[in-house]
């Protein structure tokens, strides 16, 4: 995989409004990636829901979950499908509005300095081997493209808002996952 212009060349774009410039690199390098989950509506699979919505034109009558969130404007920057396929919503350099009010080691506002990397799934249930593949892959990439993110701020959402947040959830295989960035 390959990132030119802080974009994945392989993902399909599907650009967000939901972002803003991030603070100088220089003050805060980007050295995080956030692994987050999301179905919509909840625990179903397929469609372009997930892309709407990051893009703000979600059909809220589509099902009644939607009008639940319907004011909420958020994006990750990469969505990984059930089948593997990626989707960039936000290049990387820019501040995604994906992990909220959060904090890990004692540094705050998560969004700016981390990449989101959404999963399409559920915290109960497996993800699919794709979709490890895929993101191993794209991890791999980045890290490459921007060397302050290590294997130790790899992290997932629950991690940088416990309490408030439960993704990637106990379906998320964390020791499959890094055995996929060795090989």
């Amino acid at each position: 995989m390959k990132i030119v212009d802080h974009k994945l060349q392989s993902a399909k774009w599907c650009p967000s409004p939901n972002f803003n410039e991030r603070p100088e690199l220089s003050e805060k390098p980007i050295n995080m990636l956030v692994v987050h989950n999301i179905s919509l509506p909840p625990n179903k699979f397929g469609g372009c829901y997930i892309e709407d919505f990051f893009s703000n034109t979600l059909d809220c009558n589509a099902d009644p979950y939607f009008q639940t969130i319907k004011d909420l404007q958020v994006s990750s920057h990469l969505l990984i499908k059930r089948d593997g396929k990626i989707v960039q919503f936000v290049p990387f350099n820019k501040r995604a509005w994906h992990a909220g009010l959060s904090e890990f080691n004692g540094e705050t506002n998560c969004n700016d300095f981390s990449i989101g990397i959404e999963l399409e799934g559920a915290d109960h249930i497996a993800y699919e081997s794709e979709q490890y593949a895929a993101l191993a892959q794209v991890s791999k990439a980045l890290m490459l493209a921007y060397p302050d993110i290590v294997t130790e701020r790899l992290v997932g959402h629950s991690d940088i808002a416990p309490g408030r947040k439960t993704d990637p959830g106990e379906s998320f295989d964390w020791d499959y996952f890094k055995s996929c960035l060795i090989a």
